[in-house]
């Protein structure tokens, strides 16, 4: 029967209508939507930028050249700087090795990979000071060597790593799994070895989940506040990142300056919007054109 009603609509020219509903029900979902990011986003990004330039440019400009502040930001970009790679190392890895090969324990690597996002930042960074604190499991003997790990930097970058180490692997593994392994297979026949098949071959196919998710990793490597304020120590000008001494600017009631601090995580926020849009954009372009160009 439903056979028949599809040959007669396709003879009759007669289509399904689209099923949508009714305008003023579209236009009370979208004012919804649009209040919500309003109260959520929007006004709460205005309110830190508003009270950062509350008492003028000069004392904004005082806040950010402030030694301790400039400390935070340093430490925070180096955190990021040495965490992010290291990510993109191991999430290139384990998604190749998740996607491209069947193995025993493939299920409990991919459990692990996610267990970032089920611990809470906290219990990561606990865990941490549970392995190399002064009374820990290898407390006494880095002691011995003269090693601090816990409220040092080596502490920072070791939590920072684990809270953001899923965020390049989540992204490319199931890439890698849609693509499969034809082509990899294919140049490997043609004579390329491992090296030209993953640079000429598989590193072309996965460049913008590769960049998208390096995007994501590197926010929230700077934006991390719960793991790395157990393992730090909160040391002003020596083991602050800056939403540490946001934190301890804020507690100080030297809202200005805090919000000063708080303003340039909100603008890296922005950025990171923006190039997230960039790179979809950009990977909507690619698929058409491979597309067209099989």
């Amino acid at each position: 029967m439903a056979g028949t009603i599809s040959s007669l609509q396709r003879k009759t020219g007669h289509r399904k209508p689209s099923v949508t509903e009714p305008a003023p029900v579209r236009w009370l979902l979208t004012l919804l939507a649009l209040m919500f990011l309003g109260l959520v986003l929007v006004v709460p990004l205005a309110a830190v930028f508003t009270e950062a330039l509350r008492k003028g440019w000069t004392a904004y400009g005082a806040a950010l050249v402030d030694p301790d502040a400039l400390s935070a930001i340093r430490l925070t970009l180096i955190t990021a700087a040495i965490a992010v790679p290291l990510n993109l190392v191991f999430g290139v890895t384990a998604s190749w090795a998740i996607a491209k090969f069947n193995f025993r324990g493939k299920n409990l690597l991919i459990t692990l990979i996610d267990l970032p996002f089920a611990v809470s930042p906290v219990i990561s960074g606990l865990i941490y000071v549970l392995l190399f604190g002064a009374q820990g499991w290898l407390g006494p003997w880095l002691a011995e060597r003269d090693i601090q790990i816990i409220f040092a930097v080596p502490g920072i970058v070791l939590a920072t790593v684990f809270v953001t180490f899923p965020f390049v692997a989540r992204e490319l593994i199931p890439l890698m799994e849609a693509q499969g392994a034809d082509e990899e297979e294919s140049a490997l026949v043609l004579g390329a070895n491992g090296w030209q098949t993953f640079f000429l071959v598989t590193l072309p196919n996965i460049k913008w989940g590769l960049l998208y998710g390096v995007i994501l990793c590197n926010a929230r490597a700077m934006g991390e506040f719960g793991a790395v304020s157990v393992v730090s120590g909160h040391i002003r000008g020596l083991t602050n990142t800056m939403p540490l001494h946001v934190e301890i600017l804020y507690n100080e009631y030297n809202f200005v300056a805090a919000f000063a601090v708080a303003s340039l995580l909100a603008a890296l926020a922005l950025i990171t919007l923006v190039l997230k849009n960039i790179v979809e954009w950009q990977a909507g372009r690619a698929v058409p054109a491979a597309q067209e160009n099989p």
